[in-house]
């Protein structure tokens, strides 16, 4: 084992972990239950695919509009029937363990939340080996200065991340916002099956695209810098849910629970909750469907938050 992973009695469970199961642990398809890996990312990415061609031909878009002047710095708006400058915003970071993914495949929400007079926006970031991890969450942030500063008069903008995009969300509640001369109206944060903590990343092949030092590691993990450096909610009526599904690997069941806890230590309004019987994939793909746990628990948030006390 790496002489960097060895610590003493208070150490994190996966540096007592081999190789092998350290690897089995940051591999998600290797945990699910219905189909096998190979077939559930082939699922995966045809449900995505099915769900942005079905929302660019039955709602009114805005497609590629750029927040920045980078090639990869674009993303997608949907619109509900009735058009307001003062929606609520659902922004949605995909996942694809920073190295894969894309806003053109990532629109599973968009049917039962325009349905429902939310805008939804996808918003695309430069993956591995293109983009570095600073580059992705610098991204981010863009995006969302953008869509302040295009729509001052919002109900709210949610943030909710899928996997690497649950991370890329995260840290979004570190940016110091005043600093770059807008305050997002931030009113939730979803982060769905995340990942907060990247050092056992650097010890996975997951890294190799990516080249993390662990010094890059740390600068990028929310739950390492809420730890060291508490900071103040930026909004303490901002809600922070961290979601995971029940046949989530053991190690990304361990890192939601850990952000959730530094989460409510730093006195952020947070809430820890576990989706049954979902696998990393089932539990970000099903949001195709209205009736579904994570789409009504997207849906009460909004509505709840938007219209105030």
């Amino acid at each position: 084992m790496d002489a960097a992973r060895e610590g003493g009695k208070g150490e994190a469970p996966w540096k007592k972990m081999s190789e092998t199961e350290l690897e089995k642990q940051y591999s998600p398809s290797r945990w699910v239950v219905r189909l096998g890996a190979e077939e559930v990312m082939r699922t995966y990415s045809m449900i995505g695919n099915e769900a942005t061609k079905r929302a660019r031909a039955t709602r009114r878009s805005l497609l590629d509009v750029p927040y920045g002047d980078g090639d990869g710095d674009k993303l997608d708006i949907y619109f509900p029937d009735a058009v307001s400058e003062a929606l609520p915003l659902l922004v949605f970071v995909y996942g694809g363990y920073w190295q894969s993914g894309s806003k053109d495949e990532s629109a599973y929400m968009v049917g039962p939340l325009t349905a429902q007079g939310v805008a939804v926006v996808i918003v695309a970031y430069d993956t591995a080996p293109k983009g570095t991890l600073d580059h992705m969450v610098d991204q981010v942030t863009r995006s969302i200065l953008f869509l302040q500063k295009q729509y001052p008069r919002n109900e709210g903008i949610y943030l909710c991340g899928h996997s690497a995009g649950a991370h890329l969300a995260a840290m979004m509640l570190l940016v110091n916002w005043t600093k770059q001369g807008v305050v997002p109206n931030f009113k939730g944060f979803f982060l769905v099956s995340g990942v907060y903590d990247l050092e056992p990343i650097v010890y996975t092949t997951v890294n190799n695209p990516l080249h993390m030092t662990l010094e890059d590691a740390r600068r990028n993990s929310p739950q390492w810098r809420l730890e060291v450096t508490p900071t103040q909610p930026m909004d303490p009526a901002c809600h922070v849910l961290v979601i995971v599904g029940q046949h989530d690997s053991p190690e990304f069941h361990r890192q939601a629970w850990d952000f959730y806890q530094t989460l409510s230590r730093g006195r952020w309004e947070a809430s820890f909750r576990e989706l049954p019987d979902v696998d990393h994939f089932e539990i970000i793909w099903k949001l195709t469907q209205e009736d579904y746990a994570l789409t009504q628990i997207l849906l009460k948030t909004i509505f709840q938050e938007s219209k105030g006390p």
